[in-house]
């Protein structure tokens, strides 16, 4: 069978016509090489663009280098996988061969560096061998001398490169008394070991790129099929399936609902957890952080003002109440309410009726309340400091929302979700690998869900690769020393039977502290308000209005 028929065979092609390969074969003398280095070049890139499969191009490949230029028994051999054991030597073997049987195939096996085939991978440099039997370096272990031409037989060799790195060997048998220059033969085998090498390294990418496909069709597989990302919230945790079951059973009553728990634990989600599985769903849901409201500005955030209540007012606004009329209103921190305000918060849910600042009106509001505090407030009743009344009209529905380290199970999935979110966000492609997953749930997470969200985004924006390992991980996390509280004072170290600072700061008056007191703190911590504050047991809110009160910038 000619080249032309085989070649469509392996394509599952009827034969080519007569005006294809064969009769293009027998319109020229047997020492036009010329057109039967195109004819080759033509029928390799025709297989090519009909399929990136590298086995059956490659063996069509060394078919017609036999048939068309007398180049044969042609083999292409492949490095092997890297050894297991270290300091092992490399090999290769024979991966694609034509003319030669399996038996010898088989013993094509060649060391790093051993014969003319381990030269060529170990150095990178083509060789020829003019005559084999003259050549002590060579081999003849795949193919015996008895079982090929008794005339002088030639032995041509070149590398297989990709990225300038030797990865294989292409290689042939000449017969010397051919009517064709030796240079045009390594012309065409130039150009063929470059082809081979550009097609292995399609398959390497494309094999990596499926690989990757796959892991991701995976997550979002496993996304897709889990049932426990009711409203946005994600984990199968008991702890928050707990969480949620109390959270559903109340959301169709209209009492108040009180989240309990540390900071970055999902308040915000939560609360609009329990909008969305009300009856008010499709009704407003209105937001507000009382820590990032001023005292002066409450009364006005909160209930609105007329036109002319204060300098400045030069039109009427609705509060944050009324904008959440027939809604839901999420106080976050409400333990940071001033005192003066707090009567008035409960005036309003008791009565249902608001008074705009410099309004002499009540306005009528329908809203349900979800409040949420890290701070515990019924110490902060006993030191006077949250009115006890208000407090009991909070505290209906409480439900405390487990920490990150009460939920384990659930840290995979966070971490996963996070990623698909961050990769979506910046136009990225990152993923963890499973000992980076099973890292992350070994971290102790103080900042709880927040501070995963925040590592994972930054982790998909800085990561060298796509694939986050381990190592890399580690990188990321901060130093086990950042998440120990900080070291006593020396006193405290003096008096190692002091009982611990209350986790609750207790309350104090706005004249509690001197001026004297609030500046050598200030000096002791180099300007830092934060800290500062914290050394006198100040939220950071109390101590900048005592600097202000006090006169001090």
């Amino acid at each position: 069978m000619h080249p032309g028929a085989e070649l469509a065979v392996a394509l599952g092609m009827p034969p080519p016509p007569p005006s294809s390969l064969s009769s293009a074969a027998r319109s020229h003398s047997p020492t036009d090489w010329h057109a039967q280095e195109l004819l080759l070049m033509r029928e390799v890139m025709r297989l090519i663009g009909r399929s990136l499969a590298p086995g059956l191009v490659l063996r069509e490949m060394l078919h017609l280098m036999s048939e068309l230029l007398g180049l044969n028994r042609g083999r292409i051999v492949l490095v092997d996988e890297a050894p297991a054991k270290a300091g092992a030597l490399r090999s290769a073997s024979i991966q694609q061969a034509y003319g030669l049987t399996q038996a010898e195939v088989a013993r094509g096996r060649y060391a790093w560096g051993e014969g003319i085939t381990g030269r060529v991978l170990a150095t990178g440099q083509p060789a020829i061998v003019q005559d084999i039997d003259a050549e002590p370096l060579f081999l003849a272990r795949a193919v015996v001398r008895s079982q090929l031409p008794p005339e002088t037989v030639a032995f041509i060799a070149l590398p297989i490169e990709v990225n300038n790195a030797p990865i294989g060997v292409l290689a042939c048998h000449r017969i010397r008394s051919r009517q064709r220059h030796l240079n045009d033969d390594l012309a065409v085998l130039r150009v063929l070991a470059t082809l081979v090498g550009q097609l292995l390294q399609l398959e390497a990418l494309v094999a990596e790129q499926t690989r990757q496909l796959e892991a991701r069709n995976a997550v979002l597989a496993n996304a897709l099929n889990t049932k426990s990302a009711r409203y946005g919230l994600i984990g199968s945790s008991p702890a928050l399936l707990q969480a949620l079951s109390e959270l559903e059973r109340v959301s169709q009553t209209q009492a108040t609902v009180l989240l309990l728990g540390q900071s970055g634990t999902g308040k915000e989600l939560f609360a609009r957890a329990v909008h969305l599985a009300s009856g008010r769903r499709d009704r407003p849901f209105i937001k507000v952080n009382c820590s990032a409201i001023p005292d002066a500005l409450f009364e006005s955030e909160l209930f609105g003002y007329e036109k002319g209540a204060f300098t400045g007012a030069s039109t009427a606004r609705a509060g944050w109440f009324e904008q959440a009329d027939s809604g839901t209103i999420f106080l976050d921190e409400i333990g940071e309410l001033p005192l003066a305000m707090q009567s008035k918060l409960l005036r309003t849910l008791q009565e249902g009726t608001l008074v705009r600042l410099g309004g002499q009106r009540e306005v009528k509001v329908n809203v349900r309340l979800v409040a949420a505090t890290n701070r515990d407030l019924a110490q902060e009743v006993e030191v006077g400091h949250f009115r006890q009344d208000l407090y009991y009209r909070l505290n209906v529905i409480p439900i405390r929302l487990p920490s990150l380290a009460e939920r384990r199970e659930d840290i995979r999935a966070l971490a996963l979700h996070f990623v698909s979110r961050a990769n979506q966000a910046h136009q990225r492609n990152v993923n963890l690998s499973p000992d980076a997953l099973a890292r992350l749930e070994e971290h102790p997470w103080p900042g709880n869900i927040r501070e995963l969200g925040n590592l994972i985004e930054r982790l998909v924006l800085l990561a060298n690769g796509t694939l986050v390992t381990r190592g890399e991980l580690d990188r990321f996390l901060p130093a086990a020393s950042a998440h120990l509280p900080p070291a006593p004072p020396n006193d405290a170290a003096a008096h190692p039977n002091a009982s611990p600072a209350p986790l609750v700061r207790d309350y104090h008056p706005a004249q509690s502290h001197s001026v004297q007191v609030l500046q050598a703190a200030l000096a002791k911590h180099h300007g830092n308000q934060s800290r500062a504050a914290q050394s006198l047991g100040l939220t950071l809110r109390q101590f900048s209005y005592r600097l202000r009160k006090a006169g001090i910038k």
